[in-house]
């Protein structure tokens, strides 16, 4: 549901995990005949122990599935000598190179950051075209500019927190505990967390649309604006408090078996839960208020043009969170680095180019301000700008 912020240090922190377990059963097998090999952890796989004369197999770790799929295994033999080398090698046996790990995180944080870079240009123009624009100016926009504003809080917190931690090649900060590190991570959780709560004013605003046709007043606003930026504040101070306190570890980014971690992510699995019910009634009142026998003439344009932007923009944002909001974190890595950051990360392009540069108003208002701006420029008047001014978008 949530991908850790740096999933490089969730393969070694599983690597670690899994060696702590193998040290375990070393000590617990201490008491035991030492006839033949003892066990022992070679740094990827725990082996037991053996007789002499025996061959031992086992399968490739299952964190090195994160880079290829594979159901590979690797042997040894144990002789009179000790514990042979096993065969086939590691990476023959597990298709897995000593440089794929490095690469392949490299790769997956070029990809994101391109998104990230693209969604936040094409963002940061939408916004300005809301806000430049006087006749473009309602409630449904102003919802509008705060999700834009969200998704580029989120890209921009993913390069501060790149920055803090990548800057040097001399800093590994899979162990790196300041306090820039762990601002950047709580910055980070709250700029998520924002993003999903504007998501669900989102989805209940297009509900309260089609459920009743009164105006939305600036109470109306103000408590959309206190859910989608103030409720992350409160949840993001107590989890800040509960680590400070019981679990103030590295850069606070390493959530595994952590109770603390459902201070933040309990409330997005609830909203992403919310954001799909919405969703679903969404197209069930669609499908009632397209009813060729019960629209009316005045109002189907409208309900027409309202399942368009709902239809194309809701699963984008609901389809695969559902997918991933109740399984535990660490399931299929490999499939959520690609799902959550890397088309992730274009998520805010998509949406930018659905509510704002795809959106018939918005397109109209630049072309009369296009217009205009000829005619100041050049004399020139064209029919459509005089024709334009008894035209409202809304």
């Amino acid at each position: 549901m949530l991908m850790p912020l740096h999933p490089e240090c969730e393969f070694i922190y599983q690597l670690e995990k899994e060696e702590h377990r193998c040290l375990q059963f070393i000590v617990a097998q201490a008491n035991r005949s030492h006839e033949g090999c003892r066990p022992f952890w070679d740094a990827v796989v725990c082996w037991p122990h053996a007789g002499i004369g025996d061959t031992v197999h086992r399968g490739c770790p299952a964190v090195l599935s994160l880079f290829r799929n594979n159901t590979g295994a690797v042997s040894r033999n144990c002789t009179a000598g000790g514990w042979s080398r096993p065969f086939p090698p590691y990476h023959i046996a597990c298709s897995v190179d000593d440089d794929i790990p490095e690469s392949y995180f490299a790769t997956v944080r070029l990809i994101y950051t391109v998104g990230y870079s693209l969604s936040l240009v094409v963002l940061a123009v939408a916004v300005l075209i809301l806000l430049l624009f006087r006749r473009l100016r309602c409630a449904r926009n102003f919802i509008h500019i705060q999700l834009f504003i969200a998704f580029i809080l989120k890209s921009t917190a993913v390069f501060i927190k790149d920055a803090t931690l990548f800057s040097s090649d001399d800093i590994n900060h899979c162990t790196l505990s300041t306090f820039a590190c762990k601002a950047s991570v709580v910055f980070c959780h709250y700029c998520v967390m924002a993003n999903f709560f504007w998501l669900l004013v989102e989805a209940l605003y297009l509900n309260s649309l089609l459920l009743s046709s009164f105006s939305h007043s600036r109470r109306c606003l103000w408590g959309f604006s206190l859910l989608g930026w103030g409720v992350p504040v409160l949840f993001i101070t107590l989890w800040i408090g509960s680590r400070l306190y019981f679990e103030d570890t590295e850069c606070w980014d390493i959530n595994e078996n952590s109770p603390y971690w459902w201070i933040i992510k309990g409330p997005i699995v609830v909203s992403i839960a919310v954001n799909f019910m919405l969703f679903m009634n969404i197209v069930r009142i669609l499908i009632q208020k397209l009813n060729p026998r019960l629209i009316q003439f005045n109002n189907s344009s409208q309900y027409r043009r309202l399942t368009k932007s709902t239809l194309l923009l809701i699963p984008l944002f609901g389809t695969h969170y559902m997918f991933f909001n109740f399984l535990p974190d660490y399931f299929s890595i490999n499939l959520r680095l690609c799902f959550e950051l890397c088309l992730g990360s274009f998520q805010g392009l998509l949406v930018a180019i659905l509510y704002c540069f795809l959106n018939q108003e918005v397109q109209k208002e630049v072309h009369m301000q296009w217009l205009r701006w000829q005619e100041r420029s050049y004399g020139v008047v064209s029919p459509a700008a005089k024709g334009s001014q008894m035209d409202t978008p809304f």
